[in-house]
């Protein structure tokens, strides 16, 4: 009896130890499961692959290095590279779409986009095959890069990959990878069928273009200063087309010195060079917003994704919040370039140098000049593209935020070939306009130019933020 006695005590000792144990191996697994399944922080196939809970690195470093080789793909900007953000953004936000709660693809609204998602292994750890669909767009879409700045791509690549593989098994590493190489290589592909793109970035100053004359209309006058990108109203856009967009006419070209054509060329003249003469805050400003310069800084659009990646930084953005933001930001670049090179070839509206060299003085110089080997971008003034890609980027970081900001831009911070000191702005708007006025102390537009610019911007911004990509 007392024997029997000693065994169901023993059993039941046991019994509470097993279910202590048992339990502190569901917390235990509990835990390892919020970090990613596999232990180690973002690794594994587990909660990770909720993306609105993992961190925004991969795209956020990725998108660094994106900025320091725009600066030295030569023959892009503006158009090709605001189309290149489009394409290479589009494919990370694909890559990571099915890990993103209450998201949907593109597929079935962009006609000839191809993404079988039975591809995708369930096993896919979205961090790693983010990195690798970056890297294979990154390439392909970044023209013309010197070998030592493209080598960057693949070092890029395995640094992050010897990050985010920890841990994973050799299965998972490879189905991870082949899941990106896939995606990247259909928006790729999808890329292709927009033939006149195609074409375009190819040859953007066509020796078949020669613009027509007439009074007040633009022109060039050396063989570098050919039209640039002078047919883009052709190339394929994701939201707005160009033909839904509207435009203003410009003010009526005049000679006569109290028209208001002769008193916006004169605001010009008198800006750049007093700018120039005091080394005051509109030169700064000027030169701050430049972004006009290969091989010095990088392209105008490029500097709408350095705001928004500053912003992803400050705001600690989630993975999935930071590949929305940039999917929506590539589209709004993609089609504001497409818009406005329609209207600019449209309305043929000459830079303000050559006009004051004829009728105010002949030896005015830009202030973009000291920077470049010719005085002006090489097409017509209006609208302006700067103002354009600074409010079709702002309405749509203002549909993300909020307008009110607190926000310091570091763009160029560090940089002393040109005046690059950051720059405080309280609002989006702030910002775009300073963005969008800045080319009139820089030489380069009237004033109408940026205000059409940045009015274009805005109606483009609208309907890229009515573009629904959540369940």
């Amino acid at each position: 009896m007392k024997t029997s006695k000693m065994l169901v005590f023993a059993l039941m000792t046991l019994s509470v130890f097993f279910m202590t144990s048992c339990s502190k191996d569901a917390d235990l697994l509990s835990v390892e499961e919020s970090r990613g399944g596999q232990g180690g922080g973002n690794n594994g196939p587990g909660k990770n692959n909720d993306l609105t809970r993992v961190g925004n690195k991969v795209i956020k470093e990725w998108s660094d290095l994106f900025l320091e080789l725009d600066r030295y793909a030569t023959g892009m900007r503006p158009n090709a590279t605001a189309r290149a953000i489009a394409y290479i953004y589009l494919a990370a936000y694909e890559t990571g779409v099915s890990g993103m709660k209450d998201f949907i693809s593109n597929e079935d609204q962009l006609d000839g986009l191809v993404i079988d998602d039975s591809q995708r292994d369930k096993r896919v750890n979205y961090e790693l095959a983010i990195n690798r669909a970056l890297s294979i767009s990154v390439d392909h879409f970044l023209l013309h890069l010197p070998e030592d700045q493209r080598a960057k791509i693949s070092a890029l690549e395995e640094d992050l990959e010897d990050d985010l593989d920890r841990n994973l098994r050799d299965g998972e590493i490879g189905d991870s990878k082949a899941w990106g190489d896939y995606v990247a290589k259909q928006v790729i592909a999808y890329s292709q069928t927009d033939l006149e793109a195609e074409q375009q970035v190819t040859e953007p100053q066509p020796l078949s273009y020669e613009p027509p004359t007439g009074d007040g209309y633009w022109t060039y006058s050396a063989e570098p200063e050919r039209a640039l990108f002078p047919y883009w109203k052709s190339v394929r856009t994701f939201v707005v087309s160009a033909d839904e967009t509207t435009t203003l006419a410009p003010i009526s070209y005049s000679e006569d010195p109290d028209s208001e054509y002769f008193a916006q060329m004169k605001e010009v003249y008198e800006m750049n060079n007093q700018a120039k003469e005091e080394d005051n805050e509109n030169l700064w400003i000027a030169e701050f917003w430049s972004d006009d310069v290969e091989n010095l800084m990088f392209s105008p659009p490029a500097r709408q994704v350095s705001i928004a990646n500053q912003f992803i930084k400050n705001e600690d953005l989630s993975l999935a919040e930071a590949l929305h933001l940039m999917l929506k930001l590539g589209f709004s670049l993609n089609d504001a370039a497409v818009s406005t090179w329609k209207y600019k070839y449209e309305h043929m509206v000459m830079r303000p140098n050559v006009y004051i060299h004829e009728f105010i003085d002949p030896s005015f110089q830009t202030n973009l000049y000291r920077l470049i080997p010719w005085p002006n971008p090489t097409f017509p003034g209006y609208p302006s593209g700067h103002s354009c890609f600074a409010s079709a980027a702002a309405g749509v970081f203002i549909d993300f935020f909020g307008n009110d900001i607190n926000f310091t831009d570091r763009s160029h911070q560090g940089r002393t070939e040109f005046r690059g000191m950051p720059r405080t702005f309280s609002s989006f708007t702030q910002l775009a306009d300073e963005n969008g006025y800045s080319r009139i102390p820089l030489g380069v537009h009237v004033r109408m130019d940026c205000t059409e610019g940045l009015r274009l911007g805005y109606e483009i911004a609208d309907g890229i933020n009515a573009y629904d990509v959540r369940e």
